[in-house]
């Protein structure tokens, strides 16, 4: 079933429309490396062999994983023997070369004798050498659409050809649907499952919903540790409880934990969202994250999902206050824009005979011999202004307490 012209490759229109540079490059035949990226079964091998056979190429493909230098060195040599017809070198999974192979193409790729198609899973901007990736054109694919590869299958089932049509088993449309459903996009995997399941009944059968229930059961969610997956779901996490939405935060933390995710990441991003995103709006925030942090060590999958899940709802749905992020802020950028203050006379450590000697601490008032510990003294030698508290949740509170002690200072100071 894999496509044939660029034309047939379903679910990325917005690399094959006709007006398109992808299609313009392959029309023109001009063109140098291309790297296409995007995760399993979404057509990166398809549009190798497409783009191969629209401009009727010398073909040569190669997998990362089983080949080798010395593989890779003579199809080079071969390629710079033939300088009238460019080899059109395709090389899955790319990210598994490492740096030393990645060179050996660049020389080859630079005075054209043969045009690089890559295909990754993984980030090319983390896997591929800057070179290599700077002479090439990156492309990425994104996951096929259930309606895509729903309607890919029903191709599939009906084809005499090149499909399961001699087979003659039929299938309702939401049963196609809800096959591509567990298939998470990926039509490679789809195509499988629906061979497995045509070739496990009588000729003729009709696929009903006990054919798929062993899917169903068997279902593996599409999340790469260390990789892009990972990275783009606790974004989504973090996001969803700093944007309040306690749904989406639950859905993005049940992602995780069934894709593999070590709870204790988990947990400390909750950790830093509680002083990032709750901060003093909800002071009780931070020792329940901790808590949680303790909690996911000492108690282990799977009863830590549990654990996560309480911390996970307690911050989505607490008050939101970044003052303490900015507060931080603002004191760094006083430190990078302006001079270093020295620590005030009066402030600085009065412990030793010495110290004293040199007057350090001297014009020190104690705070707790004042109404509301404010005794009017100054700790800056040249104030600045760099928490500015919110009027949410607690926080609240401290707005109004701080106007009260700033009254309180003006009036010993005046």
């Amino acid at each position: 079933m894999r496509p044939r012209v660029l034309a047939d490759i379903v679910g990325q229109e917005h690399l094959t429309r006709p007006d398109g540079l992808l299609a313009r490059l392959i029309k023109s035949n001009r063109f140098g490396s291309l790297i296409f990226y995007g995760p399993p079964g979404c057509g990166k091998t398809s549009f190798a062999e497409v783009i191969a056979h629209e401009t009727k190429s010398r073909f040569v493909r190669i997998n990362a994983v089983m080949s080798n230098v010395a593989e890779l060195r003579d199809i080079l040599a071969t390629a710079r023997k033939l300088p009238d017809n460019p080899t059109l070198l395709f090389i899955d999974e790319l990210h598994r070369f490492n740096k030393s192979q990645q060179d050996l193409l660049l020389p080859d790729v630079e005075e054209g004798y043969v045009r690089l198609i890559g295909a990754t899973t993984h980030n090319p901007g983390f896997y591929v050498n800057p070179p290599l990736l700077s002479r090439s054109h990156l492309f990425r694919l994104e996951p096929l659409a259930t309606e895509a590869v729903a309607g890919v299958l029903a191709g599939a089932l009906a084809d005499a050809e090149r499909g399961l049509g001699e087979r003659r088993c039929t299938a309702d449309p939401k049963i196609l649907t809800d096959l591509a459903v567990l298939c998470d996009g990926d039509l490679r995997r789809a195509l499988n499952a629906l061979e497995v399941i045509v070739l496990s009944l009588p000729e003729g059968s009709a696929i009903g919903e006990k054919e798929l229930e062993v899917f169903a059961r068997e279902r593996r969610i599409r999340y790469d540790a260390n990789e892009d997956e990972h990275y783009d779901t606790i974004s989504a996490f973090i996001k969803s409880c700093r944007g309040s939405d306690p749904d989406a935060a639950m859905y993005w933390l049940a992602k995780m934990l069934a894709g593999g995710e070590d709870p204790r990441f988990v947990a400390r991003r909750l950790v830093i969202l509680a002083s990032e995103d709750v901060g003093l709006a909800d002071p009780l925030a931070l020792p329940l994250a901790v808590a949680a942090h303790h909690a996911c060590d000492f108690i282990g999958l799977p009863e830590a999902e549990l654990t996560l899940a309480h911390a996970t709802l307690y911050i989505a749905c607490a008050p939101k206050s970044n003052s303490a992020t900015l507060a931080l802020a603002e004191a760094h950028r006083a430190l990078k824009t302006q001079p270093v203050q020295p620590v005030p006379a009066a402030l600085r450590d009065a412990h030793t005979k010495t110290n004293k000697q040199m007057g350090q601490g001297k014009g020190y008032r104690y705070s707790h011999d004042y109404p509301e510990n404010i005794s009017g003294q100054d700790y800056l030698e040249k104030s600045l202004a760099l928490y500015a508290p919110k009027a949410v949740g607690m926080e609240a509170r401290i707005v109004e307490r701080l106007a009260r002690w700033r009254e309180l200072k003006a009036q010993l100071q005046g």
